[in-house]
This record gives C-alpha cells, structure tokens and sequence, in this order.
C-alpha cells in the first residue's frame, strides 16, 4: 500500500519504522512552523534522516499564523504580528480526514504534507496536522494558529491534537510498521495513551494499566528532552484534562498520569519510554537529578552541516573534501585545505552579512573590522546584556587593541515581558557605545537571517547562565563555517571547546573540577581579559593563528557536532534495538 505521492523514492509505507514527533519542526524560512532551537534541531534532525536513508516520518502542527513576525521599533519595542503564508503553496493538502476528542465533541483536523528531500532525492515525509477546518467551533478552528500561543488551555489543545492526532493520523495513513515514536520533547505525549490503547485493544483488562501492558508500550517509545529548566516542563491541572478528555481518559488512566493533581507531559512521556535520552552529556546529569530513578541517556545534539554551511565555504569543501555533504565526518579533513583559502572564503561571508546590515540597516559595516555574533531567543538565563557590563573596559579595549562591531538578534517570547525589556536594554546600550563601537540588532530572526548572521561573524558569542543551557545549537552552527566560539563552559561546549584549539570559555575548566561555583563577576572579567590579551589580538596581530582555529573548528567540531552523526547514535542505540 502506497499513497499517490509524487517523487517518493525507494522507501514504501510499509517500510516506514519510525514516527518523529515535535510540536514544530524548522524546514525553510518562510514555512514558520517553528520558533526557535527545538524546531531547527528537528528539521535538521530530518534532513539527515533524509541524506541517510532513514525509514522515519515527521510529525507537526501546521501553525497558520505562524511563531510570530517581529517587529522592533526606534526604541527598542518588540511587538508581533500573525505570519501572513499561503500554506498551500509550500504544502500539500492530503486528502484524509482526522478527528480527535475535544470536550465530548469531535475537533476535525486537515492534514497537510511536505516531502523533504535528501542531498540524493530521497524523501522523508512530514505531516502538519491543521484545525482550521469549518466543521469546528470557532475557537477550535484556532487551536494550531499560534506556536506557544495562548494559555494552559490552548496549550494543552495542541498538545492534543500533536499527540493523540499524530498518532491517528499515522493509523489511518496505513503507516501499519511504525515500531518506534520518538517524541521530541514532551509535547506529544498522549500518543503514549493512544499506543496503550491500542495495544490494550488485544488485552483483557487493559485499561487496569498492567505491568506487562506498559511494557510493551516502552518498547515502542523514545523521549528526548531538551530542558534544564523546570518551568520548561509542560504541567496541566487535572481539572482541565478532564474537562478536555473527560470521558475519552479513564480513571485508571488518571490515576497513572496525574500526581499532585497535575498531569506531567515530561513525566508522562519519560515513563512510558524505554529509551530517554538528554541532548548534552552534562544536561544528562542535570536530567538524571531533576527525574531520580530513571535511567538518562545523552546523544548530544548536532546540525545538518549542508544546510548551515555557507556557500563559499560550500563550493571550497565541494573542491577539496570528497563526499563531506554525504559524510561530514569528512569535514576532518580540512587541514589539506589553506587556512587562506578558507579566510578568503570567510571574508566572502562576511561581506554578504556587511552588505546586508548596511543596506537594510543604514549602517556602515566594515568587514576588515573584527565582529561578534550574538544571536538565539532572548530570555534571561542566555543573559544577552552580559557583552556591556563593563562599559569603560570595552572602551579600554577598543583603545588598545582595536576596533569592534557586534551583531545581535533574536526575538522574545511574547509573554515573556523580562525578555522584551532585555531587547529594550540592548538597544540602550546600543545607543550608548554609538560612538565607539558598531553595533546592529537584526530584527525578525529566522532561518535565512541565521545563515548570512552566523557565517558571517568572526566570533560566536554565547554566554548563557551554566548549567541551564541543555545543548545550545548556534555555535555548532558557526563552527562548521570555521567561526571559533567564546562560551561559557554549558551544554555542548563542555564537549567542543579546546582552548585556545577550537575557541575560548568564559570561566575556566578548572574550576568545574574544582566545583567551584563560577561568580558572573569571574565570569565578566574572564571576558573582557580573553578579549583584550588573547582574541583581538591574535585576529589583529597574529592573523595565521587566527586561520589555524577556525580550520581546527571545522575539523574537530564541525566534523562531530552534526545530525548525522546524531542520528547514527539514534539509530544504533533507540530505533532499531
């Protein structure tokens, strides 16, 4: 049994082992069903599966009005407006019929499939499952148009209609050999209810939740979380699942679900898995406290190197490392290419993100002028003001050494008004050093602005509070285009950094063998001297050196920290065992 899709090449329905599941996935700039790190991890997750021939499908909601456009005025004010996209013109329309339980009432859902394609043709299907349809109730045909939108109950709505419709969905496909769900995040969840009951269907007395019951459906269930941070968590009051599932949950099921009167997606998810895994080996120790007793793997994250390498360091790759779209463990290699080959490649770069900036921005950009790079979701635990702390030893600095420009961007959650006072502070500061240092703030950060920022920077800044960073992706980004990083020593960068060899830490490795809490005012003055005594001057000074580490980033980070390799692990160790 096959579907009419066209161009689907070697894998058949009945071939398809595993379902992947995320409330958004990141697959091109102008499809916004995503809003940040977790959506570009699994479009890149999915366009490895695709390079390697991996039997999966993807499954998502469809966001109508998308995450949200951003828009920052002269003062520094986020707003947001809807995504205005015609979903037809990117998707197409599959004609099947979806409905899930909504309040004792059928929520009608449309879906929507997208074909993503492999370097060699080959073809991972997603699927976006859509409300908007004009047999629901008006509130319900809005349930998936904003991503994160809304409250706990439109929350949980979604949450609904990814797991519990996903996994429908799936069904009424003819997917009939999906052996593994891997449920990235706990946001789909409830598909462990719905695989239960299917199960449960050859059983007697199954709703009774029996040992062997919840053992069959671990079998079947893998559970990737991406947060140190228990707000991070989804947890929904008992009452409102039941007033959204009453009657299509069974007490048994409550009982098993619930604790403290709350249902607990992570929980839910990470008992019902036999394979549970953490995205860093340090966010798996931080997993392993926040969830005692439960066995937490760590397959740390990685991007799709293809897709995030920038074309001029494409085309000298394509020259000289044979193969590396294919196997970027190739990238390794880069040492037989000149370090000047791969500047002069860099400097191209940077000249198209110079270029940008100046004309949208009316800037004057100069790309023989040292650059900095700070760019992911505004919150307070990445602490984006960290670079200004000290105001008068930047400007030391600038007299010393040399000049500096600095590039940020990055939109704030819309109900995180700290956040949105952070972008107001930034441009404060922007304001402030105007006339000692360049500096730009890139509205609207999405896919295509990520590509021109992150390839086109000297240095990647990231300076989040340890240890609440659970990978961090931005970084492997720029190392793959030979841009080192300068990190606090969290997530993946515990595992990447080299100093001196592959970039720089603020705070020092020492001190974590040590167990030395690391003070923000260490922290601030570890900056500041790495900037003034090692960075700038060896960029300025010392320019063979800087060459050196931007090969060694691409050879031994760019080479490690992608999806491939990622993937290969989920594979080894989670979807065929």
């Amino acid at each position: 049994m096959e579907h009419n899709f066209k161009n689907e090449k070697k894998i058949s329905i009945e071939d398809r082992k595993v379902a992947y599941f995320s409330m958004e996935i990141g697959i091109e700039d102008h499809i916004p069903t995503y809003s940040g790190g977790l959506g570009i991890l699994a479009g890149d997750t999915l366009r490895s599966c695709a390079d390697m021939h991996v039997p999966i499908i993807g499954i998502t909601l469809v966001t109508n009005k998308g995450y949200f456009k951003q828009i920052i005025d002269k003062e520094g004010n986020q707003t947001e407006k809807p995504v205005e996209w015609d979903i037809s013109q990117y998707l197409k329309l599959v004609d099947i019929e979806i409905t899930v339980p909504m309040e004792k009432r059928n929520l009608y859902l449309k879906v929507w499939r997208y074909d993503l394609k492999g370097f060699d043709g080959h073809i991972v299907p997603i699927y976006f499952l859509d409300s908007d349809d004009e047999r629901n109730f008006p509130q319900d045909r809005e349930i998936t148009f904003h991503l994160y939108g809304g409250d706990l109950e439109y929350r949980l709505k979604q949450e609904i209609v990814l797991g519990i419709g996903g996994y429908k969905l799936i069904k009424k496909l003819g997917y009939a050999n999906i052996n593994k769900y891997h449920m990235n995040e706990g946001h789909s969840a409830l598909l462990t209810l719905e695989l239960r009951k299917d199960i449960g269907s050859f059983e007697e007395n199954w709703e009774t939740f029996s040992p062997e019951i919840s053992e069959k459906v671990r079998e079947h269930c893998i559970f990737t979380t991406h947060t140190p941070v228990p707000a991070g968590h989804d947890k929904f009051p008992i009452d409102l699942v039941k007033k959204l599932l009453d009657g299509y949950i069974t007490d048994y099921e409550y009982g098993h679900i619930c604790e403290n009167n709350k249902l607990n997606m992570t929980l839910l998810a990470i008992e019902a898995s036999k394979y549970i895994n953490g995205v860093a080996k340090k966010h798996k120790e931080v997993s392993e406290k926040m969830f005692p007793g439960y066995e937490i793997n760590a397959i740390t994250n990685g991007i799709h190197a293809n897709f995030w390498t920038s074309p001029p360091l494409s085309k000298l790759f394509d020259r000289y490392l044979n193969e590396w779209k294919k196997d970027p463990y190739s990238l390794r290699t880069v040492f037989n290419i000149s370090p000047h080959e791969i500047w002069d490649a860099h400097y191209e770069s940077k000249r198209v993100l110079m270029d940008y900036i100046n004309s949208k921005y009316n800037r004057t950009m100069d790309p023989d002028v040292f650059t900095i790079g700070f760019a992911r979701r505004i919150t307070a635990y990445k602490r984006p003001l960290f670079f200004f702390s000290d105001i008068a030893k930047l400007k030391e600095i600038i007299e010393k050494v040399g000049n500096i420009q600095v590039v940020f961007s990055g939109k704030a959650h819309p109900n995180d008004t700290n956040g949105k006072r952070l972008i107001k502070e930034i441009h404060d500061k922007i304001k402030e050093l105007r006339p000692f240092i360049k500096i730009v703030y890139l509205d609207n950060y999405a896919i295509d602005i990520a590509k021109i920022l992150i390839s086109g920077v000297d240095l990647w800044l990231n300076n989040p509070q340890p240890p609440k960073e659970a990978s961090g992706t931005s970084g492997m980004k720029a190392a793959v285009n030979g841009v080192p990083s300068f990190s606090t020593l969290d997530g993946w960068w515990l595992e990447g950094h080299v100093e001196n060899v592959t970039g720089w830490s603020i705070g020092e490795r020492e001190d974590l063998f040590k167990k030395i809490e690391i003070e923000t005012e260490r922290e601030i003055k570890c900056l500041y001297e790495k900037l003034q005594y090692i960075i700038m001057p060896m960029f300025y000074n010392k320019r063979d050196e800087w060459m050196k580490i931007m090969q060694n980033s691409i050879a031994f980070n760019g080479s490690f920290f992608n999806t491939h390799r990622m993937v290969y692990q989920y594979v080894a160790y989670a979807y065929f065992i």
